[in-house]
């Protein structure tokens, strides 16, 4: 079993569909790994050789950011908007929705389940 970054990669599965476990790769990222490494695109993960893992690994150390490291940045990013006190940072601190979508009905997402109103007792 391969472990790339802190996850292990499925064994049956192609390593660029593989590769896609690791938070901060998606299919463009893979892609561009194994063309790089002149890897076939029909190998799997269990074919390959631990040469070929070493070099999948120094490559992602390399060249990207993935996992925790991507994680802690990100949550310092969004925690530099909320000190900063602005418009983004406001809707990250109300658990609002950040980007423009409308809340007057939708954003049950961020808002979390319905609240019912207290009305009036008939």
């Amino acid at each position: 079993m391969a472990r790339i970054a802190g996850v292990n990669l499925p064994t049956n599965k192609r390593v660029i569909v593989a590769l896609q476990y690791i938070h901060g790769i998606g299919e463009h990222a893979a892609n561009a790994i194994v063309t790089k490494l002149n890897l076939p695109m029909e190998r799997r993960v269990s074919q390959l050789t631990d040469a070929e893992v070493l070099q999948i690994r120094e490559m992602i150390d390399r060249e990207h950011t993935v996992e925790g490291d991507l994680r802690r940045e990100t949550a310092q990013n969004v925690k530099r908007l909320m000190d900063l006190g602005c418009y983004r940072g406001l809707r990250h601190r109300r658990g609002l929705p950040v980007r423009g979508q409308r809340t007057h009905t939708n954003a049950r997402t961020r808002k979390g389940p319905a609240k019912a109103i207290a009305g009036k007792k008939k």
